[in-house]
């Protein structure tokens, strides 16, 4: 290393241009053997600089959103999951349903991929430097929960929901939730209708959401509405990942037939104004 790669390595460091340090020897190597200008040798090192930003704010917006593991789409087994529609999911993967501030709810048994594909979504969306944020239902009421009774509801309403894009909300319905968690998981939907997205993963029929959500019809009436308003619905089906192996072992008994669509099953039960959003098949 001579010393002026030292110095101009040293001067990429104090003006923070990590790329153009990695980049520019390469740069200036191909620049030399083809003749380049000196001008399509700075676009080049720019471009590299800028590339190496983009990189590292990935890299951070797929750290803060919180994701439990990596999950992308490439990973999901459509083969064994042939109860998750592949047309309609590829389709949420271009994310134009963040760019209409529209929600997504994935329906269906544990174990069928739901949080997979709530995680491949938000990871895709942190690539294309959208900010996501993903959290188990459970804890995300236990937060606000908490903030309320220290008196900065409002700041973790902010804080946990409104800066970001895209929110993920998995397992709603997995533990029951009181009347006051309820409600602030109602304030959750509320402050993001028509303003946020939200992808949404339940194991329960809609019918069945006022018993996870302290029995409140009135409630749970009012929150479905404002997530149905603007929503894909996907309904998924099949056998769980987890317990696949087993089953071919011969361990634990193939399941039984699934039953009717949540969907159908769902739309049925609630009141008009809730069944009229009700997706197209």
């Amino acid at each position: 290393m001579n010393l002026q790669h030292e110095r101009l390595t040293q001067l990429c460091l104090d003006l923070r241009l990590s790329g153009v340090a990695l980049s520019y020897a390469a740069a200036a190597q191909t620049a030399a053997a083809t003749e380049a200008s000196f001008t399509d040798f700075l676009e080049t090192v720019l471009r590299g600089e800028l590339e190496t930003r983009r990189a590292r704010a990935r890299t951070m917006l797929s750290r803060v959103a919180g994701f439990p593991a990596i999950k992308t789409l490439d990973q999901f087994d459509f083969a064994f999951a042939v109860g998750a529609p592949k047309q309609q999911i590829q389709h949420l993967a271009g994310l134009g349903f963040i760019d209409r501030a529209e929600n997504v709810i994935l329906l269906g048994p544990s174990g069928v991929g739901k949080t997979h594909i709530a995680i491949s979504l938000g990871y895709l969306a942190t690539q294309a430097g959208i900010k996501t944020r993903f959290m188990p239902a459970a804890d995300l009421v236990l937060l606000l929960e908490t903030a309320q009774r220290q008196g900065r509801l409002k700041e973790a309403l902010h804080r946990a929901v409104s800066m970001y894009r895209l929110l993920i909300i998995d397992e709603i319905g997995y533990l029951p939730l009181s009347r006051d968690q309820a409600n602030l998981l109602f304030q959750v939907v509320a402050k993001r209708y028509e303003r946020g997205s939200i992808v949404l993963t339940s194991n329960l029929t809609f019918g069945s959401w006022d018993q996870a959500l302290a029995g409140d019809a009135v409630l749970t009436a009012a929150m479905l509405d404002r997530l149905m308003h603007h929503a894909t619905v996907v309904q998924i089906g099949g056998d769980s990942y987890r317990l696949r192996d087993k089953r071919k072992g011969g361990i634990m008994p193939k399941s039984a037939p699934h039953p009717p669509s949540q969907v159908d099953a769902a739309t049925t039960a609630l009141p008009g104004p809730i069944a009229e959003n009700r997706p197209n098949p």
